[in-house]
């Protein structure tokens, strides 16, 4: 009896720790057996990209230096495009990122709306039927094409067909940064390929963001390639980027839609961490060719919302109060002195020159240069001497309004003047209690 129960008690116990780490291990090799699946598509992609990039590589084991950067540009280029085939199989999930940006809608439209009178629309058409056009980066490319022509063929033009553009460069790169304008023309969210990156750093950028289409780019891809820009160029680099890329591209949109694209206003926005070059290379060449009265609502709205330095301010307001008048030239310099910079005497006075210069004009000036003299009168009225105070009063008298006239009068001559003392309010009572006691 008691052989038998030691025999039950031996069959009936636990495996020990060790049997146990046994059986796991190996129901954990026969699940693997069981359960091993063929390696999934997008890694076999990728895989291959990998072994085509090497073979390429082998190939060209002999080109010289110069080559080098090239095969590496490729190499970047191939990357790129297998990630964004891994992408496309995950679009569903890249729909769910870009929840916010549609929620916020897919055109920007935060403007005020503005009435013109008959003479703000005639001279509005004048803007737009006339001026000089706008300068792109296909005109800056063939240029260059055409002057390196005429020094190789001593002043022959051996450059390209009329009507054909082919940047001057290696085939193979032309070749890589073909196929990376065809990734920005269909770019919604995610990374940019990593041959678009180096672009800032090379020294014939120019060239080589033409051959990427730029005219071509989604709006996403612009406004990425702007913060890209913005942020490795210096202010003369970026200034000839808002300038060939930007700025036709601001222009296009609200011209077919008359509106702005959200991704295009938020370009806007990053162009501004380099105020010098926005100014120099947006702004001003805006005003000074042909700006019509919707897209200077919504690049003011952006001036009105982003901080810019003052010194960058100033100058951007003496440049628009040296040009002639126009709808446009007067928002802007509307939206800039309601900013309520500290300016120089010398904005000062060419302000106040500006608004003297329509004592003279026949023409009745639009509410919209009302409301500009009232925000001068408002913000500046004590930075103003006397003798310039009489000649604003020349222009209220020569050009009146029914309710911004009277309180430009009422701003301006209840203020102190340039170079007067102000009266503390302690010394003005002590001043009146003496003469009572006299």
């Amino acid at each position: 009896m008691k052989k038998s129960k030691n025999a039950a008690v031996e069959k009936t116990a636990p495996p020990s720790k060790k049997q146990r780490r046994r059986m796991v291990e190996n129901a954990a090799v026969e699940s693997d057996d069981d359960e091993e699946e063929p390696m999934p598509a997008a890694l076999q992609r990728k895989i291959a990209a990998q072994a085509r990039l090497q073979q390429d590589e082998m190939d060209l084991a002999g080109v010289p230096t110069s080559g080098l950067a090239m095969r590496a540009s490729s190499s970047a280029a191939a990357d790129s495009d297998d990630e964004g085939a891994i992408d496309k199989e995950g679009a569903a999930d890249e729909d769910d990122l870009d929840d916010d940006i549609v929620g916020a809608g897919e055109f920007f439209e935060d403007v005020e709306e503005l009435e013109l009178g008959d003479e703000d629309r005639r001279v509005l058409d004048v803007l737009v039927d006339g001026g000089a056009p706008t300068r792109t980066l296909a005109d800056v490319i063939m240029a260059k094409i055409n002057e390196r022509a005429a020094a190789v063929d001593g002043g022959v033009d051996g450059g390209a067909a009329e009507g054909e553009l082919v940047p001057d460069l290696p085939p193979k790169v032309l070749e890589v940064y073909t196929s990376v304008g065809k990734v920005l023309s269909s770019y919604r969210s995610g990374k940019l390929p990593k041959a678009f990156k180096i672009v800032p750093r090379l020294a014939n950028w120019e060239e080589v963001l033409y051959a990427t289409d730029p005219d071509g780019w989604t709006p996403a891809a612009t406004s990425e390639a702007t913060r890209l820009f913005a942020s490795n160029l210096n202010n003369k680099m970026a200034q000839r980027f808002y300038n060939l890329v930007l700025l036709p591209a601001v222009q296009r949109d609200i011209k077919q839609h008359g509106k702005l694209n959200f991704h295009l206003y938020l370009a806007l926005k990053r162009a501004l961490y380099k105020p010098s070059a926005f100014f120099k290379g947006l702004l001003l060449p805006l005003c000074e060719t042909r700006c019509t009265v919707r897209e200077a609502l919504i690049i003011g709205s952006v001036l009105q919302k982003v901080s810019v330095p003052m010194l960058h301010s100033a100058v951007a307001i003496l440049k628009l109060a040296e040009m002639s008048y126009s709808p446009a030239n007067t928002l802007f310099l509307r939206t800039l002195l309601r900013k309520k910079y500290a300016l120089p005497y010398r904005v000062i006075d060419a302000l106040v020159e500006y608004f003297s210069g329509f004592a003279d004009c026949t023409d009745i000036p639009s509410v919209l240069w009302q409301q500009t003299l009232l925000a001068f009168a408002q913000h500046y009225k004590a930075e103003i001497t006397a003798e310039q105070k009489e000649s604003i009063k020349l222009v209220l008298r020569a050009q009146p309004h029914a309710q911004i006239t009277p309180e430009i009068r009422r701003e301006l001559f209840s203020a102190r003047t340039r170079g007067e003392a102000a009266v503390p309010m302690s010394a003005g009572r002590d001043t009146a209690a003496d003469l009572m006691g006299d």
